[in-house]
């Protein structure tokens, strides 16, 4: 494929709907090879599957950036127009070019040269990419003028559109009509318009740019087959994907660009209001009204521009430079801001490949690279952001790829295979799944890379099964979430009746009926159906109620949120589940979060019926009532993590409050040995004002032996380590028996032979020891006796439990007498003694 060609070439130009795709893929497969360029990794899939019908798997090539089928006899290959396979003219040492030679070559939506981001590929395959025989050019008729003076051998064709376009006004959700698409600009309106087409219609597709073709084709089937009628859709639906609508409605006429909030452009409201009429079936568009408004207007000049098909002319394309210069890395970044001769050709935004290069470039080791080495850089560079996470955090992934092929070598499998397995994980919601989605791209395209990894094969097909996984499992949920079939037959049953029209009521018991009869029972926000129930249209009108119930549930949520923080409760059960209840009713469940005493909140399914408001209200509220829970009853810990990474402490306070705060307050003094002895006096005080103690025998918050105190510790304890409840004690039990060693070790206790001891207890036993020692005058005739009596009696400490204490603190028995391990003479001088009571003022001091 070359710049120029002796074949033809022709721009086939005109508005949605007038079969330009299914041209191209007509007249590739009349000759011996083709290659088409598509602006979707979807849409190049569809056509895929489509060529494969036609020529059968042998003979086609699917290449996008994740995905790599190329069979060794393929000749006809469908890509994203970033990934077609172009010759480079770029000047590098020693490089080679990967040559394909095609008879026939398109590219499709060439109109998105326009585009900020990706505007400079789709001009370089426009003004470049050329077939032996032919070339097809693909887009708006706006794009003629500049066909005319870029391309001027070109010869041009206009297609009409087969069927007619109208503006059909403002219509509300409730009376979208059948075979509806709805166009948001955010996954989060996407999300709440799918939830309330599945409250009052039964349910809806979702179709995104950022699923997985798997996931997306599942949901267009969906639609398709007739199971639900409605399909709410970003503006990705716009590019070429073909399905059968009747009718589009845009939830709104703007959408951030990447850099601003702006108002949609004629031509990109027309590609989208396009998808509406199908081949020669007539179509129509308009606007969404929600909440008894009319939602945003379409001006006359649009609507106008959008039915005739009537578009200001294009007057610039974007361009970026495609003769790069591989010197240096200096010379590649000069070759790349290069400046065209021609006006027509805008010089591209900065895009995050660029904006990469020149972030790694700022290191000398990276900056010196030359000739094929620079060229392995700049590779690099074009993994996409599919995590969008932006330049500075995605260069840190790029850089440590770019170190582990700069000198010819590979990605690390280790490193690889532990990545790609953290994603495969199919648990979570939603937002979940698509962020794991998001992440396994990645890891598809540099699969795809033969020369960045020494098994590519292996690894492309890890790779596939792991997007395969969490693509079912996104649909499932969007479909778990999103539709609901009874609804959906109820909505198609009754018809002209409308369910509307049927009575439910809610009882003050929570009894739920639909007229006279009652068909289930509302326990909180669960519903659950009445097995009893008679009824002789049982599914449509069980149905109806569960539309109707929406309202009841929202007021139940604002009740709750609006009425005192009591009625909710630490759901704890022991060997259960932990999560948060109101009025006894589970309403979510904990997960690890941030941190220790940072736990996520998951909410239990019932609550998916609230509307997108007030389920939001209410999660806010419940997150509010577990922070100010936390703080009261552990407020200790969280002030431990406040500390580790407060600068105004020492590095050695630092430490161990971090150990501490990780630990969930508690550990053993050993553990803490190395920050215990770099402590100074004004260190110790800053740990004192912290309220921890330095015990003999452990490290601790007093505060945390409070019998609530120790609940919600065990509870967070649990969370983190997705472990159920373990059992407590009774409240303030100071011993536990010698079976419960699996409720000692999770909770605040010591073990001491038979029994369990609470530490805080085991730290007064061992403090009045060392004060009995310091206090103990030589040579008296008074035996010396470290252990606290009465305590030890109160506490039913057994002789077992007492000597395996006292050896702990340091103490060992001989001749019936105790003496302080490792010590025959005691000074005949008596110590300053410690004042009663200051245990820790005496610890504090202490070495051990």
């Amino acid at each position: 494929m070359a710049g120029r060609s002796d074949g033809i070439v022709r721009a086939v130009l005109g508005p949605t709907n007038t079969g330009k795709t299914h041209l191209a893929i007509e007249r590739m497969c009349a000759h011996s090879s083709g290659v088409i360029g598509f602006p979707l990794r979807l849409l190049a899939r569809e056509v895929y599957d489509r060529v494969v019908k036609l020529k059968g798997e042998s003979q086609v090539a699917l290449l996008t950036g994740e995905e790599r089928i190329a069979p060794p006899t393929a000749r006809y290959w469908l890509c994203t127009a970033e990934s077609m396979p172009v010759p480079s003219p770029s000047r590098v040492p020693g490089g080679t070019d990967d040559k394909k030679d095609f008879a026939f070559c398109a590219i499709d939506e060439a109109q998105l040269g326009t585009d900020p981001e990706r505007g400079h590929v789709f001009t370089d395959r426009m003004l470049r990419a050329r077939g032996r025989e032919e070339t097809l050019i693909l887009g708006s008729a706006s794009l003629k003028p500049l066909v005319r003076q870029l391309i001027p051998e070109a010869e041009i064709v206009s297609r009409p559109r087969f069927s007619t376009l109208r503006y059909g006004g403002s219509v509300k959700l409730s009376r979208l009509p059948p075979r509806s698409a709805i166009v948001a600009f955010s996954a989060e309106q996407v999300y709440a318009l799918a939830e309330m087409l599945r409250r009052f219609k039964g349910g809806a597709a979702v179709v995104m740019g950022a699923l997985s073709p798997a996931t997306r084709n599942a949901q267009v089937d969906m639609f398709m087959r007739g199971e639900v009628d409605y399909l709410v859709a970003t503006d990705a639906v716009g590019m070429g994907l073909n399905m059968d609508v009747a009718h589009v409605a845009f939830a709104g006429l703007d959408k951030f660009d990447g850099r601003r909030e702006r108002r949609l452009t004629i031509p990109e409201m027309a590609q989208i209001a396009g998808r509406a009429g199908r081949h020669q079936r007539d179509g129509t568009f308009g606007t969404l009204g929600l909440g008894g408004e009319n939602g945003p207007a379409f001006t006359d000049e649009e609507i106008n521009a959008i039915e005739e098909h009537r578009f200001r002319p294009l007057d610039h394309l974007y361009w970026r430079s495609a003769d790069l210069d591989f010197t240096d890395v200096t010379a590649l970044i000069h070759s790349l801001e290069a400046r065209s001769d021609d006006p027509l050709l805008r010089p591209a935004p900065p895009g995050i490949d660029l904006a990469v290069l020149k972030a790694l470039a700022e290191d000398p080791a990276v900056a010196d690279r030359r000739g094929v080495v620079a060229r392995r850089l700049w590779a690099a560079c074009g993994l996409p952001d599919f995590r969008k996470v932006g330049p500075m955090h995605h260069a840190r992934m790029v850089r440590r790829i770019f170190n582990s092929i700069a000198d010819g070598g590979h990605v690390s499998q280790d490193w690889f295979a532990a990545e790609v397995s953290r994603l495969d994980n199919v648990s979570g919601d939603i937002e979940a799944l698509a962020d794991r989605l998001a992440g396994v791209r990645s890891w598809a395209y540099i699969a795809h890379r033969a020369d960045w990894l020494a098994e590519p094969a292996k690894w492309a097909e890890r790779t596939r099964y792991v997007e395969s996984r969490l693509s079912d499992a996104l649909h499932a949920a969007l479909t778990q979430r999103f539709v609901d079939r009874r609804t959906a037959v109820l909505v198609r049953d009754i018809g002209a009746r409308g369910a509307d029209a049927l009575p439910v009521t809610v009882a003050a018991d929570g009894e739920v009926s639909v007229g006279p009869e009652p068909i289930g029972h509302l326990t909180g926000f669960d519903f659950k159906v009445d097995p009893t129930a008679r009824l002789a249209d049982k599914r449509l009108l069980l149905a109806a109620a569960e539309r109707r119930l929406g309202d009841e549930l929202d007021r139940r949520a604002r009740e709750l949120c609006a009425g005192e923080d009591g009625r909710f409760t630490l759901f704890a059960p022991a060997g259960g589940d932990i999560g948060i209840a109101a009025d006894g009713h589970l309403l979510a469940r904990l997960a690890p979060g941030r941190s220790l005493t940072e736990p996520a909140l998951r909410t239990v399914r019932a609550l998916d019926r609230l509307s997108a408001p007030a389920r939001t209200e209410l999660r806010a509220h419940m997150e509010t009532w577990l922070e100010r829970q936390v703080k009261r009853h552990v407020g200790d810990l969280a002030r431990l993590t406040a500390a580790s990474s407060d600068r105004h402490y020492g590095p050695p306070v630092r430490a161990l409050t971090a150990m501490l705060a990780d630990a969930g307050g508690l550990l053993p003094r050993k553990a803490l040995a190395e920050p215990i002895g770099q402590l100074d006096r004004p260190m110790r005080a800053a740990l004192h004002k912290l309220k921890v103690r330095l015990g003999a025998l452990d490290v601790y918050a007093p505060s945390l032996m409070k019998p609530e105190a120790q609940r919600w510790r065990a509870a967070l304890i649990a969370v983190r380590s997705g472990q159920p409840m373990p059992a407590l004690p009774r409240p303030g039990a100071s011993v536990l028996t010698a079976d419960a060693d699996r409720l000692g070790a999770s909770l605040a206790y010591r073990q001491f032979g038979d029994l369990w001891l609470r530490v805080d207890l085991a730290d007064r036993l061992a403090a009045f020891a060392h004060q009995a020692r310091a206090g103990y005058q030589a040579g008296s005739e008074t035996p010396f006796d470290p252990i606290d009596r009465s305590l030890a009696t109160s506490l039913g400490l057994t002789d077992q439990a007492l000597s395996r204490l006292m050896a702990e603190v340091g103490f060992r028995e001989q001749s019936g007498a105790w003496a302080w391990r490792g010590t025959h003479q005691r000074s005949r001088s008596r110590p300053q003694p410690t004042r009663p009571g200051n245990a820790f003022a005496a610890l504090a001091g202490l070495k051990r």
